[in-house]
């Protein structure tokens, strides 16, 4: 059971310390205030799930401190504390935001009652949050593979899973990281709490810092709200960032200082927010040599790179493409009725495939063969040309025979390395042409000639 953080604010002792005594529980921790100003600080300085809140208070009005408190932590509900010559303020205050009001003398059962409702419409709005940062299609909750470099990953993950340090996974695109991020979290202390993944790289420049920090309102135009940011939905859970490397100098300069003092603040705010998050960022560049072009932060790097695991392409894994082809061909069965098969020619195509997207073009294929397959059978014929294409080249290659085999046709090996030029440009035409030194209309015409 997740813990619950209340906050109790009331200038009277003996009230504070009733509810404190009385609704102790081992998922429940109770903090106290007895003043308007103290509840402020105690605010600033830590999370709460539900306030318990006195309308009249020493040295300020409960419903001013209610909106303060709406806007600091909008997650949190708040319910009212009031006298019965205070009833009509309470009920207009459940109409400005409050969850729910109760009476002085209070009964004990009814409040925890309450407490525990307000609560769970915490949870609620939280989880439809965190469910707007998850992805529908998740990938499978393990690394599948027999391999070496498979097995090497597998121990990697059981050793790193329970510590608490940040994780930098290294890989090409589609290498398997978002399915590494969540193996790492379920052998976590942090299991049972949120993993809140984010692409840096689909995040729109100027919102970069208002999606990951949250803002205040009137920060910017259109900050009509306060609202909370991706640290605050994976609070006391795990921030999953993948392509670290797409961030701003500004960005990164903020994201060390989460790391180094587990403490940030919304755009727009000046108060600092403490946090508990673990970080698992992800990569397919060379951040050592992004570093010495001076485009990632040294002290960033450094701090994400207490561990790192560099996950194997595809085409170093080779053994584990038929393991990887029936568990994407079962995926298939769970939503078709029949059993769907590859042929044995089709499989020699794709173990003779270089495979530049790696995993995740693989299941693009088996999920083109399932659509396209007749009586349920995949065939060399089902498959894109460029694979086909390639096990026709190898097979010719083979057969004849003056050739040293060491050695590829030399339209072969132009055509791999486009390829995998195409693939570091994350399949930019533009980028790729500038980096094999062509005309966009040359690499037009090869791409179509490839198919």
């Amino acid at each position: 059971m997740t813990t619950i953080q209340i906050l109790v604010v009331d200038d009277e002792k003996s009230i504070r310390r009733l509810i404190q005594k009385e609704l102790a529980a081992p998922h429940r921790v109770i903090s106290t205030a007895g003043s308007a100003q103290e509840a402020f600080d105690t605010v600033r300085r830590q999370r709460f799930d539900v306030i318990l809140l006195d309308i009249k208070l020493p040295d300020g009005n409960g419903l001013d401190l209610m909106i303060n408190f709406r806007e600091m932590i909008p997650e949190a509900e708040v319910i009212l504390i009031t006298g019965h010559g205070d009833i009509d303020t309470a009920v207009e205050a459940t109409k400005m935001g409050a969850y729910d009001y109760i009476t002085k003398p209070f009964d004990l059962d009814r409040l925890e009652l309450v407490i525990e409702k307000a609560y769970q419409r915490v949870c609620l709005q939280r989880e439809n949050r965190m469910l707007r940062h998850r992805q529908d299609d998740r990938p499978p909750k393990r690394f599948i593979g027999r391999s070496s470099a498979v097995e090497n990953v597998r121990y990697l993950i059981r050793k790193v899973g329970p510590a608490s340090v940040p994780v930098l996974l290294m890989g090409e695109s589609g290498s398997g990281k978002n399915v590494v991020s969540q193996e790492i979290h379920s052998r976590s202390q942090r299991a049972e709490l949120p993993l809140i993944t984010k692409n840096c790289g689909t995040l729109q420049k100027e919102l970069v810092r208002s999606e990951l920090f949250g803002y205040c309102k009137g920060a910017f135009t259109g900050a009509n709200e306060t609202r909370d940011g991706l640290l605050a939905l994976a609070h006391k859970g795990t921030l999953f960032l993948d392509e670290i490397g797409e961030l701003s100098p500004e960005v990164q300069s903020s994201l060390l200082r989460v790391l180094e003092n587990q403490t940030y603040r919304r755009v727009g705010d000046k108060e600092e927010i403490k946090v508990d998050v673990r970080f698992i960022c992800a990569t397919n560049r060379n951040l050592l040599e992004e570093v010495k072009a001076g485009r990632f932060s040294e002290a960033l790097y450094h701090r994400l790179n207490v561990f790192k695991i560099d996950l194997p392409p595809l085409r170093e894994r080779r053994e584990d493409i038929p393991l990887l082809v029936e568990h994407f061909l079962g995926r298939a069965c769970l939503r078709e009725p029949a059993s769907f098969r590859i042929s044995k020619k089709a499989m020699e195509c794709l173990l003779n495939y270089g495979w530049p997207g790696n995993i995740r073009e693989l299941q693009n294929v088996i999920e083109r063969g399932v659509i396209l397959s007749e009586n349920k059978l995949i065939t060399e014929r089902e498959l894109p040309r460029e694979i086909s294409d390639v096990s026709a080249d190898t097979d010719a290659s083979v057969n004849a025979p003056d050739r040293d085999p060491s050695f590829l046709p030399l339209a072969e090996m132009e055509k791999k390395y486009i390829m995998q030029v195409l693939s570091h440009a994350e399949g930019s035409r533009t980028t790729a042409a500038d980096i094999l030194g062509i005309s966009r209309k040359t690499l037009y015409r090869k791409l179509k000639s490839y198919s």
